[in-house]
């Protein structure tokens, strides 16, 4: 199995960077791309790199955020064989609020009919390599940097978010902000015993500039401590500072930036 980060906040070899996130992954039965990143900044880096997109087999977006899916129309324009699957409630209207005013943040509600889109609700096997599940109840350990984020009920739940659990003989958790919680995530795949995890763990606010308090930092290294068997690779929506914290209690965790890879 490997990971490549194509679409990311920080970035290497020349690549361009983006606020955003899109992982190509090989594995034995699959060319996938889990999330899409907010524009052209996949297809650019893609090229750069001789991935060809138009051969990718399996599309997950991770939730209706723009800068996860927001390059859904374009990618369909590209490549007309790939299934995408993205939770149902994912086109639903999303918004990011700075004191009263609410700026959109969804993905494009047009393309939820598009033939190459399949809808999901909670677990999702795809086949015998690739599981989608959800996560609820997500109590330990919130990050407040969702507090700012909405849907048209008020405060986001995040029910249309969901992960991935690739078993290509290794075992990897990929996701995408973890809106839910990095440690309520991890809790939920211990039945898979993930050798891997890697995604954002939301602990940045944009919109705010803020990044959560240390206190709320050091409790998730001590819950993802007894994870002892887990290389953690972080990105996208951590944060820089978030980032340098934790990797100081943490020493199974590092930093994905475009243009490297992993592999497990």
């Amino acid at each position: 199995m490997k990971i490549t980060s194509l679409a990311e906040n920080t970035s290497t070899g020349g690549l361009r960077s983006v606020h955003g996130l899109s992982l190509y992954i090989e594995t034995g039965s699959h060319r996938l791309l889990f999330d899409l990143g907010p524009d052209k900044t996949l297809f650019v880096n893609a090229e750069k790199m001789g991935i060809d997109l138009a051969a990718v087999d399996t599309v997950i977006i991770s939730h209706g955020h723009y800068d996860h899916g927001g390059a859904l129309e374009d990618f369909l324009k590209i490549n007309h064989t790939a299934k995408v699957y993205v939770h149902q409630r994912a086109f639903e209207p999303h918004y990011s609020c700075l004191l009263s005013f609410k700026k959109s943040i969804g993905i494009d509600p047009a393309l939820k009919d598009h033939p190459q889109v399949v809808l999901t609700d909670g677990e999702y096997r795809i086949d015998n390599e690739l599981l989608l599940f959800t996560v609820s109840g997500a109590d330990k350990c919130h990050s407040t940097a969702n507090d700012s984020l909405l849907d048209s009920s008020g405060r986001d739940s995040f029910a249309h978010e969901h992960n991935l659990i690739i078993n290509d003989g290794a075992c990897a958790l990929v996701m995408g902000c973890g809106h839910n919680g990095v440690v309520n995530i991890m809790e939920r795949a211990q039945p898979y015993a993930p050798q891997l995890c890697v995604g954002g763990f939301h602990l940045y606010s944009p919109s705010l500039g803020k990044t959560v308090a240390a206190e709320l930092l050091d409790e998730i290294a001590a819950e993802l401590k007894q994870y002892q068997n887990t290389r953690f690779y972080t990105c996208h929506c951590t944060g820089k500072e978030a980032f340098e914290h934790l990797s100081k209690l943490m020493p199974n965790l590092a930093y994905l930036s475009c243009g490297e890879s992993i592999e497990l």
